[in-house]
């Protein structure tokens, strides 16, 4: 993880809404798609990575596009530059985990 670099992580209920949320995540700001995890019976979180203002964007325009479709947020939240030990637990979300 790039030195100063944000979170942002959004949690919903169901895969349509998630890939809503990530599609508008990454076209509203310079954000890289990390993955997503499928948390328990239906919850499914989403996580990006980039600056933390692109990552504050990201985040409301997610969760706005979940609300958008009629669906509930559970939890959302940027973490400005997170811990370095945090790099042990993110590559559960990546996209390559799931090929």
């Amino acid at each position: 993880m790039k030195r100063h670099e944000a979170l942002g992580l959004i949690e919903t209920f169901g895969i349509v809404y998630i890939l809503e949320a990530a599609d508008a995540m990454c076209k509203a700001a310079s954000v890289e798609l990390v993955g997503f995890e499928n948390v328990a019976s239906g919850y499914i979180s989403v996580l990006v990575r980039g600056d933390v203002g692109a990552c504050k964007t990201a985040v409301e325009t997610g969760v706005k596009a979940v609300k958008d479709m009629g669906s509930e947020v559970y939890s959302s939240v940027v973490i400005a530059r997170p811990h370095p030990d945090l790099e042990k637990i993110i590559p559960r979300y990546s996209l390559e985990n799931l090929a």
